[in-house]
């Protein structure tokens, strides 16, 4: 996954869109709450990439982080209105934690 610096995209954001649906899911499927969404997007380290895959439509992108207890998760999302939107959040794979133990 190409990875980019996050700074120059989140330099322009001015907070979180939340629906029901995406806060539902995350919570009733991956057991991830809001808080420990948002948690991730401040806390280093961070590794921001380009999710090509799911972009046909709009852009989407995703974060390698972690929340305030230190659970590291994967967040897809997309930018609406200078506001981040959380699509999916869960716990990384160990894949993913490899590359994240990189950072």
């Amino acid at each position: 996954m190409p990875e980019m610096k996050i700074n120059n995209l989140l330099n322009l954001i001015e907070g979180f869109d939340w629906t029901q649906g995406n806060i539902d899911k995350n919570l009733i499927k991956h057991f991830v709450s809001v808080k420990e969404c948002e948690e991730s997007f401040f806390n280093e380290p961070i590794i921001f990439f380009k999710d090509e895959k799911h972009s046909e439509t709009e852009k989407r992108y995703g974060i390698f982080g972690h929340s305030n207890r230190g659970r590291k998760l994967t967040i897809i999302f997309m930018i609406r209105n200078r506001k981040i939107r959380v699509i999916s959040a869960r716990d990384q794979s160990k894949k993913e934690r490899r590359e994240y133990g990189k950072k």
